[in-house]
């Protein structure tokens, strides 16, 4: 068989505003492809399309019909979240689309194999348990890398949909528990391996050990999470946010983000 007879494997991420520069894009990109034993069809929903690899396929960003009362419920007081990223989840989005999506934010950095979370449980949506959420004994995934079949979980975006409110309400505005609880609720929800995902500033970076050595990335890492700060930006160089979130410079991190990736796609597009 053929590498050009091999159905790709699909990629999605959303970038809307202007937060990001299209070479998180890019970057992004160029990590999923050179860390995927398949070829990659990689999807970018964004109302800002300008400087992204002409190998990325552009979504234009919906205004969503049931954005208002999602709006209205997101502006309640400890409510945080656009809960944008449920425009992914729209069944028929696109069209010609076949097989599952791996879908990431784009604050994360790819370092390792991805063929494994990708094919984890088949039919079931996949995410790390989030780091606070697991440390105060609740179910929640966290949503920087997710992995969902459009063919059987349309009910992501349906369920909202239907009751914006009160979704966004029963959710308590965060997009990755109502993406992890609707899940968990149809029993067809799995958690990615702790040892694949991890925080930056939990696992690769925690306090007190900040202050004594350089940022580690331990050897099964595939994607690391800039979650918060230190966002990658910050730790390239050395980072003090504060007496507990310092961080010293961190050259993995050129590597794996800038460096391979210039050598992939070239330094015009990363």
């Amino acid at each position: 068989m053929t590498q050009s007879s091999i159905r790709p494997v699909n990629i999605m991420c959303i970038k809307w505003g202007t937060l990001f520069g299209p070479e998180y894009v890019n970057r992004l990109y160029s990590g999923v492809r050179r860390n995927m034993s398949r070829p990659v069809r990689f999807l970018c929903m964004t109302e800002h399309a300008e400087g992204l690899h002409p190998d990325v396929e552009v979504l234009d960003l919906p205004m969503e019909p049931f954005a208002e009362p999602m709006a209205a419920a997101l502006a309640v007081a400890n409510r945080q979240g656009a809960m944008r990223k449920v425009s992914l989840f729209r069944p028929g989005l696109v069209p010609d689309l076949d097989g599952p999506v791996l879908g990431f934010d784009l604050d994360v950095v790819i370092t390792g194999g991805l063929d494994a979370i990708h094919d984890l449980a088949p039919g079931t949506i996949a995410m790390r348990h989030d780091w606070v959420e697991k440390r105060k004994g609740r179910p929640t995934g966290h949503g920087s890398v997710f992995r969902f079949d459009p063919a059987l979980h349309g009910f992501l975006y349906d369920d909202l949909a239907a009751d914006p409110y009160g979704e966004v309400e029963k959710a308590r505005g965060s997009e990755q528990r109502y993406t992890s609880h609707k899940a968990m609720d149809r029993d067809c929800f799995t958690y990615v391996p702790e040892a694949w995902v991890l925080s930056f500033k939990y696992d690769c970076n925690p306090f007190p050990m900040n202050w004594l050595r350089p940022p580690r990335l331990p050897d099964d890492a595939r994607v690391v999470c800039f979650h918060g700060r230190p966002k990658m930006t910050d730790a390239l160089t050395g980072w003090n946010g504060s007496f507990i979130r310092h961080s010293k410079p961190c050259d993995w991190l050129q590597d794996h983000w800038i460096d391979r990736a210039r050598a992939d796609l070239g330094p015009d597009w990363a």
